[in-house]
């Protein structure tokens, strides 16, 4: 596993914080992903405005998750400090999902495995309105359990969307189980090959790898192109890592301190 960078760690900071605040679970899946949300926020992303018309867009398709997307927006300057304290909070827009309401959030997600199929859409209306925006689409391995996911994956590879860039979350659980257990999905990139995707398996804690990988593809004439992005789940908790409770579970006084503890430890 790859160490991290100030943003990654600060990215899990915030989640280990509100998380912990708000009494929700959903950690794990967010620590996750703190990488691949570096990735995009303070890379490739780092300068986009929000309201530019022809900015890349983002689908977090694994909702839950997006307390690691809240931490990115909230230190990329689009909601501030107030708002993420909201968190979980009545009549807040900084829900367990993503909501669209939300300045920096392109789509609402929640429901498992239609997000790549937004993405596809948004990649094509892009084409068609000429414009040069990317779409990047956050998946889960579990999430490829579902059909609609599929769809997805030839609609992209007969148009052609070389536009579109599925990053998948690779942390081999889900709710019930590990995914191997529930359907095994691999050899995985064979599966996106089969369907005319361009392959890439990488190590996603790794930014500096994404960064390269990501910034060499061919968005212009090529086909759609998926990351696999092997993480741990948990991402730089110890505790967490391959146990499915803390798909769901809050944190006690003494797990949160532990975790602080972790990711000091995982930022060296």
């Amino acid at each position: 596993m790859a160490s991290g960078t100030p943003y990654a760690h600060a990215v899990r900071k915030l989640i280990l914080d509100q998380s912990k605040r708000a009494h929700v679970g959903h950690v794990g899946s967010s620590m996750a992903i703190a990488d691949i949300v570096t990735l995009l926020y303070d890379r490739l992303l780092k300068d986009q405005d929000p309201d530019d018309r022809d900015r890349d867009r983002v689908v977090l398709s694994k909702g839950h998750a997006a307390l690691a997307l809240y931490a990115a927006l909230a230190l990329n300057g689009h909601i501030t400090a107030t708002d993420l304290d909201s968190y979980c909070g009545d009549d807040s827009l900084l829900g367990v999902h993503p909501e669209p309401e939300l300045k920096g959030v392109d789509f609402g997600t929640g429901s498992l495995g239609q997000g790549l199929s937004i993405g596809a859409g948004a990649a094509l209306a892009a084409r068609i309105q000429g414009s040069k925006r990317r779409v990047f689409v956050v998946n889960s391995d579990a999430e490829c359990n579902e059909g609609a996911i599929w769809e997805a994956v030839m609609f992209a590879a007969h148009h052609r969307l070389s536009n579109l860039v599925s990053i998948v979350d690779m942390n081999a659980q889900q709710a019930f189980g590990y995914t191997k257990d529930v359907i095994d999905m691999e050899p995985m990139g064979d599966r996106w090959r089969a369907f005319g995707w361009d392959v890439h398996d990488v190590d996603g804690h790794d930014i500096e790898l994404m960064e390269d990988v990501v910034r060499g593809l061919d968005f212009e004439t090529g086909p759609p192109h998926v990351l696999l992005a092997r993480t741990h789940f948990g991402g730089g908790v110890s505790y967490m890592r391959s146990q499915i409770k803390w798909h769901y579970l809050p944190m006690s006084d003494d797990e949160y301190a532990t975790a602080l503890a972790d990711i000091e430890a995982f930022k060296e």
